[in-house]
């Protein structure tokens, strides 16, 4: 892991592997940059992999400041001005779609193409504010660990939490290691974000959509809320929220045919 000190005053760590077109793959809600590891071995051979950890998460600092979508976006515009890196094809799971569509909307002309990877373009309805609003009060009064573990399973195929028991513990692990502080200022931004639907649809840009159809977070018809020529839409079978891990070589298999579109 490398670190960098962004002109905002946050201390991003990120990975950064392999050589060719630049490829960012940004993680999910308490996740970090290892969520991607069985991926970026493979996409390395074919392409720069900038893999940031988000602030608030993995080894980044941890600000006592709003974490809206477009302040996260705007940390990863930081990332690659100082990398030096004028494009990257930006692809984002989860949260980090919803960082994504945030980076796309203001700042399109440092993107060659986007997609969703277990997220969704709608914001969060009336009981998913009041279910972030839940996760803050039980993060404050009882840290991460209750949180983590009632979180982790719901991540995963059913099948996957049987027969994958080490990614689990994985991910585990790696929500663990979340700030408490970060995954509660991440909610907050998250149960703000606006609706940004019409990102998805207005875009000239290439733009790749993963569902998982197991997935027990964001369903596939919540993923799939575009489509057209410069849309790449596609369905995981044996995957819940969680394909980098579950079906790492599927998910690479769909990344590196989307980069070879364009």
């Amino acid at each position: 892991m490398k670190q960098v000190s962004l002109p905002n005053g946050v201390r991003l760590a990120y990975t950064d592997a392999g050589s060719g077109a630049p490829l960012m793959l940004v993680h999910g809600f308490c996740g970090s940059s290892a969520y991607w590891q069985k991926v970026i071995p493979a996409l390395a051979k074919r392409f720069r992999v900038i893999v940031p950890d988000l602030r608030g998460h993995g080894s980044s600092s941890a600000p006592d400041e709003p974490y809206t979508m477009e302040r996260l976006a705007e940390d990863l515009v930081h990332l690659l001005d100082a990398l030096e890196v004028e494009q990257t094809t930006l692809l984002g799971h989860s949260l980090g779609g919803y960082v994504t569509l945030a980076f796309a909307e203001r700042y399109a002309d440092r993107l060659t193409g986007f997609g969703l990877i277990h997220s969704t373009a709608y914001p969060d309805d009336e009981q998913g504010k009041a279910n972030r609003d839940k996760s803050m009060e039980s993060i404050r009064q009882n840290g991460m660990e209750p949180f983590i573990k009632a979180l982790v399973p719901r991540l995963f195929a059913p099948d996957s939490v049987t027969s994958r028991p080490d990614d689990v513990r994985l991910a585990r692990e790696i929500g663990l290691g979340t700030d408490p502080q970060g995954a509660i200022r991440t909610l907050q931004g998250m149960r703000d974000r606006p609706d940004r639907r019409h990102v998805l649809q207005k875009t000239s840009l290439p733009v790749l959509l993963v569902a998982g159809e197991q997935d027990q977070i964001v369903s596939p018809a919540k993923t799939f809320t575009a489509d057209g020529s410069h849309v790449r839409q596609v369905l995981l079978p044996k995957a819940g929220h969680m394909g980098m891990l579950e079906v790492p070589d599927d998910l690479t298999a769909a990344i590196g045919e989307f980069m070879g579109s364009f």
